[in-house]
């Protein structure tokens, strides 16, 4: 069984990195327009295929199983609400963006306010990704490894800590090679290949484990045992003990995901690189519709180990890869471990494409080397790029014992997430608001909420009131603040937002009306499932 399993992973493994090479093996890795931004080439289904595998990665397959197996299916708001911040990104973010020509979100904050703003966001994504993104990527993929291949088995290593700490860096270098070496356009390549494949996967998987709870009677029946069985687990309402209580999709649950859709370096790089904005329009909106699918093979699986394994004592964020290891044949569970690494790398090397392309061009071309050439910017990002890497892989198996994978993800991306968002939308939505402001409230805003987890009295604030409506409250205060100021002490010129030319900005025909569509559908899916 292990042979036929390992032979699987590793023709499919070595499958996709072979397509991905004849792909692109004759773009340019050169210079920095072609490494961070595909040379602005990108078409919607790239654009579409390289988000959602970017987002799909281990923390969402792992974490978001974990929190169903204990939740339920509130958990699929990281999901479904998703889609209404992709409608806003269509509609609202991306013109914007490729009316400005950037290639990194700290770039339009030098833009509508001053290189210092730059600087400080800049400092802020690459904290955040070294100590929080990267780490955590690694950590659940090396995970969901162990669970899928019964790396234990397969090795002969019976430390937990030693075979976690070899995964962590096997893994760590291969996404390396390929964000380092690869650029953008590689990395989109791979995503597109990967998705399919997890996609496909995703779904057998719901497919096998319906079948092992009906004993093989066929998947309506499974899922008649799972709503008889479990009716608590298949309400889309989430109460006040579960991780996302159902008025928090309101505001921090929101405002995250509006965030991680609209502003997040590591996701939107890829559609600064559209092609033009309606290709970009388009690629989102299909993610967007991928995404309602979402709760089918990221949340739905949780629930069935819950069903098959909650007596068993099996951890949350271990019970994806026991369903994975224990439902599919063996050349499957190959197959999917295989798109698993995929779906692991594509999340690694995404991020650290942004965090060196945030370097390279925010600090190496912007502050230590400003007559630096295209080759020595390529040359810096990859060996900082490097440096990257090793804090990660070194970060990443200090994560063991958390309690809810994904939960942690969350709260810890809260404390960034919050004041970039405040600080982007007051930029682009207001003309007199100063840089003093944006200064303010970005440091102001992830001291305030580094102080509610970590800090007493002041952790107290997010137990009382839920800590997602207590970072959507700090949300409000700054742009409050930052309104203020701007009244206060306005800028002496109002911004204009001018047309840097790069990309073609005629909007997509359609991308209204499937917005709309995309948004009602979001409510029908919460009204089905309402207990």
């Amino acid at each position: 069984m292990h042979a036929l399993t390992l032979a699987s992973f590793l023709f499919f493994t070595g499958l996709v990195a072979f397509i991905t090479w004849r792909i692109t093996r004759r773009d340019d890795h050169k210079s920095t327009n072609g490494l961070f931004l595909a040379g602005r080439s990108l078409t919607f289904p790239l654009i579409a295929g390289s988000l959602l595998m970017t987002n799909l990665s281990t923390e969402q397959m792992v974490g978001l199983n974990g929190s169903a197996f204990s939740d339920g299916l509130s958990v699929m708001a990281w999901e479904v609400v998703a889609v209404i911040a992709l409608v806003l990104l269509a509609l609202f973010f991306l013109p914007r963006f490729l009316r400005s020509g950037i290639a990194t979100v700290p770039q339009l904050l030098e833009i509508r306010f001053d290189k210092a703003t730059q600087r400080i966001t800049n400092v802020i994504f690459l904290l955040a990704y070294a100590v929080i993104l990267l780490p955590i990527i690694l950590y659940s993929g090396a995970m969901g490894l162990q669970g899928m291949l019964d790396l234990h088995g397969l090795t002969g290593i019976q430390s937990d800590t030693t075979l976690l700490w070899l995964t962590v860096w096997l893994v760590g270098l291969i996404g390396s090679l390929y964000a380092l070496f690869g650029g953008l356009r590689t990395v989109a390549v791979s995503d597109t290949l990967n998705g399919i494949g997890l996609l496909v996967g995703g779904f057998v998987i719901v497919y096998f484990g319906l079948q092992a709870i009906s004993d093989g009677s066929g998947i309506m029946a499974g899922w008649e045992t799972l709503k008889q069985t479990h009716p608590d687990k298949l309400n889309s309402i989430g109460s006040a003990e579960q991780q996302v209580p159902f008025f928090t999709l309101f505001t921090g649950v929101f405002l995250i995901n509006v965030f991680y859709w609209t502003t997040n370096q590591q996701i939107i790089q890829r559609t600064f690189a559209a092609k033009n904005l309606a290709e970009g329009q388009k690629g989102v909106l299909l993610t967007g519709f991928f995404k309602l699918l979402g709760p089918i093979y990221l949340v739905l699986p949780g629930i069935i180990a819950y069903h098959l394994y909650a007596d068993q004592g099996i951890k949350a964020d271990e019970a994806y890869g026991h369903l994975v290891f224990n439902v599919l044949p063996p050349y499957l569970t190959g197959f999917f471990a295989a798109v698993m690494v995929g779906a692991i790398l594509s999340s690694f090397n995404s991020a650290l494409n942004s965090t060196t392309t945030l370097f390279s061009l925010g600090f190496y071309k912007g502050v230590l080397n400003k007559d630096a050439s295209e080759a020595q910017v390529v040359r810096a990002s990859k060996i900082f790029g490097w440096i990257m890497a090793v804090i990660a892989m070194t970060i990443a198996p200090l994560l063991a014992g958390q309690e809810s994978l994904f939960g942690y993800l969350q709260k810890m991306n809260a404390i960034y997430f919050i004041p970039i968002l405040a600080v982007v939308l007051v930029g682009l939505l207001t003309r007199r608001v100063p840089a003093m402001a944006a200064k303010i409230a970005l440091v102001g805003g992830c001291l305030l909420i580094f102080a509610g987890y970590f800090i007493p009295p002041f952790d107290k604030l997010p137990q009382i009131m839920h800590e997602f409506h207590f970072v959507a409250a700090v949300f409000v205060l700054l742009v409050v603040v930052m309104l203020v100021i701007g009244k206060l002490r306005p800028r002496p010129d109002a911004w204009v937002h001018e047309d840097s030319g790069e990309v073609d900005l005629t909007p997509w025909k359609g991308a209204v009306p499937v917005g709309i569509v995309l948004v009602i559908l979001v409510v029908i899916m919460y009204a089905a499932f309402a207990g």
